[in-house]
């Protein structure tokens, strides 16, 4: 899907746009108006979003989908978040969940045993 220009390519100003056409009927019609938000979003966090609604946020439905962790899609959403021009705010990404999740997709890959797994959940909790 090709994306309207969000800025100039010669300054790096911020692009308006001021005329929509008809190829059809020839109906033109000018004026000023801002790209829609999610137009400042990049292919790639496109592509993300739309899985996302797809799959209407579920996250393991994202994760069998994709091929990658809990972790990972968290660090997405956020920087979908971002390029969206939100702050993500530091209690939304609490840093022992995101650990957590890290230990279980370890031991879900089988990268880890159970017992280490248990060590190593036991551990986040001091």
């Amino acid at each position: 899907m090709r994306k309207i220009l969000e800025r100039c390519p010669s300054c790096g100003a911020h692009l308006e746009v001021t005329r929509l056409s008809c190829p059809s009927c020839g109906t033109v019609i000018e004026g000023h108006y801002s790209p829609c938000t999610f137009c400042k979003l990049s292919p790639d966090s496109l592509r993300f979003l739309e899985i996302f609604v797809r799959c209407r946020g579920n996250i393991k439905e994202m994760e069998r989908e994709l091929g990658i962790s809990y972790p990972t899609i968290r660090n997405r959403l956020n920087q979908v978040i971002r390029e969206l021009g939100y702050e993500v705010r530091a209690e939304e990404e609490p840093e022992s969940r995101i650990k957590r999740q890290e230990i279980l997709q370890m031991l879900d890959d089988g990268k880890i045993s159970p017992n280490e797994a248990a060590q190593m959940l036991k551990a986040l909790k001091r």
